[in-house]
């Protein structure tokens, strides 16, 4: 599924009903002032990330979405063995293609962190099937990393491959610090995803029981196994899609 290019941004038209041009001639006087296509996602625009507080009028909001974090297995000594080009390059391909997945779904890409990434759904661009478009962002990711995966790896000389977490519920999301200002989602589900994300062996996607719940019937042979996360007290239950 190629990407969608939107032509006014999304997240503008659906909180505020205002068509925001982000391509061809329209767009052009909103460049002038710093009104651009946005990082996150192409189909949103700088307003959704640098007006946050006037477009939602709180510093954050509380949200029903998902969460999903993706990080390289094998990043760590590859990095101590080649060169910063080639590091560089393959953090490069990385991102790339996780971020083409993710914007696919409308999701978008909150955070890249050195060898991880973390995604957010259902905002701004919201979709009841959140937790679906996450699960297929991740099987997508997979699938199109697997050829890249065989090539890498025979250069390195290791495996490269990514594990996935997965959580879903309600979360924080908007404008966290003053001295410095980091939009961001917050709260139980996005520590529960990134746990779960450390979890997931090369190759696998981890979904917690609240994700599942929502996605079961993209899943008929999924097989739970209780894990015990670190910083949680009791064991986490999570399939492997």
């Amino acid at each position: 599924m190629a990407l969608h290019q939107a032509k006014i941004c999304m997240g503008c038209w659906e909180h505020m009903h205002l068509p925001v041009p982000l391509r061809g001639v329209a767009s052009m006087p909103f460049r002038a002032f710093g009104i651009r296509p946005s990082r996150m996602n192409p189909n949103t625009c700088t307003i959704c990330e640098m007006m946050f507080t006037k477009i939602m009028k709180a510093r954050h909001v509380t949200i029903d979405a998902t969460v999903m974090f993706a990080d390289l297995r094998g990043y760590t000594s590859l990095s101590q063995s080649r060169s910063a080009d080639e590091v560089s390059t393959l953090l490069d391909t990385f991102y790339d293609e996780c971020a083409n997945a993710i914007w696919e779904h409308d999701g978008i890409l909150n955070k890249t962190m050195g060898d991880g990434l973390l995604a957010l759904f259902n905002f701004p661009i919201s979709h009841d099937d959140h937790a679906r478009r996450a699960l297929r962002t991740a099987h997508l990711i997979q699938d199109r990393w697997h050829d890249i995966r065989t090539t890498l790896s025979e250069a390195a000389g290791q495996d490269i491959g990514v594990g996935i977490g997965i959580d879903c519920g309600r979360l924080s999301f908007g404008e966290f610090g003053h001295s410095h200002t980091d939009i961001t989602a917050i709260g139980n589900v996005v520590n529960t995803a990134a746990r779960a994300q450390a979890a997931a062996t090369s190759g696998q996607i981890l979904l917690t029981e609240a994700v599942y719940a929502r996605t079961q019937s993209e899943l008929p042979d999924s097989q739970a196994r209780d894990y015990q996360l670190k910083g949680f007290e009791t064991v986490t239950r999570l399939y492997a899609a």
